[in-house]
């Protein structure tokens, strides 16, 4: 009641307020570029535009503001297209209570809003802070994080839409390694890996007005940390706002962390799901999901199918599949037409949107309807909403971060889901009218063997690159930072351990010169300071590329139905030192003339390459070479008919990845992780020439067996002269590993010894020819 009396109290009658507003109208429109209605201006402290201005409003003085002629932060008229949006917009839940939730925002620092799948979160809540806040009057920005890059671009593109605007103008994105925003953008779509990336520059975010925090249950590495830094930062700036957004699950632990904040609830738009389990458990879910996907296709009612799966290349092979068969089941069972869409973070956005496209038209006026089949990773959970869906196809799976802190292994493994995420899926069916969820596993699993929630990414991950965040946003004390669910302290250990090796920290934990140079890079902390020391070896050309084509997807294209000449197609670029080096030769072709001239997307074509990869690489690799530039790293290179240039590269890659090596075992057959002893093979996709004694690895693949993936040859003395303390044997236990390097540094010991005896000739025949 308090807070509604203060609401009320501020709020002012129409004839004073339009007094004020005639006088101010004027001065605010010579002040700021942008036009704006006058109806926005509601009252304030005279004189306060270089401050934070918080215009109240309610959602009535709001909706007059959007049913007007001028657009109030573009200053031309709303399109047609605008008010068809418009009526839409008015149906969601949460418009309904857009006042209480002004209410809430206007007279608290954070807040947390729950809204359930279809309540329009995503996409209303900002446009209400942007109605009642006008951050251009005070040059400022109203940021929205979200998990992934695919959210953060299709829902910057559709509020655009709605607000009426330019992408990239008023309404933009922000994600690693693209940025799609203008000295206009008011509304920064972006995720959280780049707010924190932001942080790291300003600590107090002092550009932002609020910032919306969205898909907060989900937890990621990025999430936590910037709730821990944002309760930071509210202290020290108490005009910045923050809302907390998630949908249903475990609010009150969001309430209660940030000291108790009020809670705003949306109903989402549902209907009713019916749940169907298999009676047994499924062999092969892959196969079972396709063949469910082809059932529901063949018997059900219209509606559109949402399939999960992992990854990928799983995605890929069932969205062929399902396309073949749904063609036969036309022909033999007078089945309408079925179109197959694939989702998943890698996809360019023009096929992202792809999703959003109808189902395809009957093939007879009485014929069957045509289907819509999307095949998507958990980003389809709660990221993105798409309408038409009826029918959800759970096989029970997918793709997590894991990292045990003991053997120092990060891997991305299938797993099963947990039972907040089954909910999460089966409430897609509901959007539209009432649907059916058909799980593929049994009941009994599903209550006896999903755990309730899936545990934060925080207590799943390496935190090399966290501690090297932390650390650059003035964090030192890392035991006492308040994460919302602490790592286990081996991780942190590991991580400082890691930062330590790499000179990123000192022995006393402080950020070093080359850890603040490191922490400029949106890089892991061994690419960036391998980036950064390849000068030395005069390559960093050379690096660049290979770390720019290591962070992005595969660029290597392997077809089911060619696989036999995409394997010929790649061993015409290999090299016989390894995969890395051979990464730079498709490069190379990839830049080459002879790719310009017949058309690259052709050469990638004919050259089983994946064109999307390949420019994309091209694009980090601008944006890499700019911060090597603005740190006045030089870039060199060894020219490629000089014999020592596959050296050098191959000498730059020890001294980064000189914690990623596998040495051959003396007997049997496979590799040895150097440290941690994990016996390995080398992948079935490494282009290696012979079985190297010593190599460095890009990745650890836990499948049926342990694999290293993307290999390189190196020379163990080179390990030895550029990573001297993490090679000190001390730390190796008994074992192969740790005879051969004694070997190894014997004879670099002796060596150095015939190196310093005949540099002492030298100098005394050159004395004695002086004499």
């Amino acid at each position: 009641m308090v807070a509604e009396r203060v609401f009320k109290k501020q709020k002012l009658d129409e004839e004073s307020r339009a007094e004020i507003v005639a006088e101010e109208a004027e001065e605010k429109l010579r002040l700021h570029p942008h036009p704006v209605a006058p109806d926005v201006l509601v009252h304030h402290d005279a004189g306060e535009f270089s401050g934070m201005v918080r215009h109240k409003t309610d959602s009535q003085q709001a909706v007059k503001l959007e049913t007007a002629d001028i657009n109030p932060f573009t200053g031309g008229k709303f399109s047609k297209q605008y008010f068809d949006i418009l009526k839409v917009r008015r149906d969601l839940p949460v418009h309904a209570q857009r006042d209480e939730f002004l209410r809430i925002f206007q007279n608290t620092q954070i807040m947390v809003f729950v809204g359930e799948t279809g309540s329009g979160k995503t996409t209303q809540i900002p446009q209400f802070v942007l109605y009642d806040d006008m951050p251009h009057l005070a040059g400022t920005q109203v940021a929205c994080t979200q998990p992934r890059r695919v959210a953060a671009m299709s829902v910057a593109k559709r509020v655009a839409d709605e607000m009426d605007v330019e992408l990239g103008e008023e309404v933009g994105y922000s994600i690693r390694f693209e940025n799609k925003t203008s000295n206009k953008t008011i509304l920064k779509y972006m995720t959280d890996g780049m707010l924190l990336r932001e942080a790291m520059e300003d600590h107090d975010l002092k550009r932002y007005s609020c910032i919306i925090l969205d898909e907060a249950h989900e937890r990621t590495l990025a999430t936590d940390i910037l709730m821990g830094l944002l309760k930071q930062v509210s202290v020290r700036r108490p005009d910045l706002k923050i809302i907390i957004m998630s949908a249903t699950l475990d609010a009150e632990k969001f309430q209660k962390y940030f000291n108790d904040a009020p809670l705003l609830a949306v109903p989402g738009r549902t209907h009713p799901v019916e749940i169907y389990y298999t009676p047994e458990y499924q062999r092969d879910y892959l196969d079972a999901a396709i063949r469910t996907v082809l059932q529901i296709h063949a018997t059900e009612d219209e509606g559109d199918i949402l399939l999960f799966l992992t990854g990928e290349e799983e995605i890929e092979d069932a969205c062929r599949k399902i396309s073949l068969e749904g063609d036969e089941l036309i022909r033999e069972q007078d089945c309408g037409p079925i179109k197959v869409y694939p989702l998943y973070g890698s996809l360019p956005p023009h096929q992202q949107q792809k999703i959003f496209d109808p189902a395809p038209e009957r093939l007879r006026p009485n014929g069957r309807p045509g289907r819509k089949v999307i095949v998507s990773t958990n980003i389809a959970e709660t990221s993105l909403t798409i309408d038409g869906i009826v029918y959800v196809v759970d096989p029970g799976f997918s793709k997590q971060k894991v990292y045990n802190p003991r053997i120092r292994v990060e891997s991305l493994l299938v797993s099963p889901i947990s039972k907040a995420s089954a909910q999460q899926r089966a409430g897609r069916a509901g959007r539209t009218r009432p649907g059916k969820c058909f799980r593929l596993y049994t009941e009994e699993a599903f209550q006896k063997e999903l755990i309730e929630q899936s545990y934060p990414e925080i207590l799943r991950s390496n935190l090399a690159s966290t501690v090297l965040e932390l650390k650059k946003l003035g964090i030192d004390d890392l035991v006492h930072f308040d994460f919302m669910d602490p790592p286990a302290p081996e991780t942190m250990m590991r991580a400082l351990e890691e930062l330590n090796y790499l000179q990123c920290l000192s022995d006393e934990g402080d950020l070093t010169a080359a850890g603040r140079m490191a922490s400029q890079f949106p890089l892991d902390p061994m690419l960036a300071v391998m980036l950064i020391g390849s000068a030395a070896f005069n390559c960093s050309e050379d690096i660049l590329t290979i770390v720019a084509l290591l962070s992005v997807p595969n660029v290597f294209v392997r077809p089911a139905a060619a696989r036999k000449r995409a394997d010929d197609a790649k061993m015409a670029f290999a090299h016989q030192d390894g995969d890395h080096v051979t990464l730079l030769n498709v490069y190379a072709g990839f830049i080459s003339d002879e790719a310009q001239s017949i058309g690259v997307h052709q050469w990638c074509r004919d050259n089983f390459l994946s064109y999307r990869s390949l420019t994309s690489a091209k694009s980090v690799r601008a944006q890499l070479r700019r911060i090597m530039e603005r740190n006045d790293i030089d870039l060199n290179s060894t020219p490629f008919e000089d014999p020592s240039w596959a050296v050098n590269v191959r000498k730059a890659l020890a001294a980064g990845f000189f914690m990623q090596v596998a040495k051959k075992k003396s007997a049997g057959k496979g590799y040895l992780t150097i440290k941690d002893n994990q016996e390995v093979l080398i992948h079935p996709s490494t282009v290696l020439a012979t079985e190297s004694e010593w190599v460095i690895y890009n990745e650890f693949v836990l499948t049926s067996q342990n694999y290293i993936r993307t290999v390189t040859t190196v020379r163990p003395e080179w390990l030895v002269e550029f990573a001297p303390k993490y090679y000190n044997l001390d730390h190796f236990g008994k074992g192969d590993v740790k005879l051969s390097l004694e070997r190894v540094i014997d004879r670099v010991e002796t060596m150095k010894k015939l190196e310093d005896k005949s540099a002492r000739k030298e100098k005394k025949k050159s004395k004695k020819s002086k004499a």
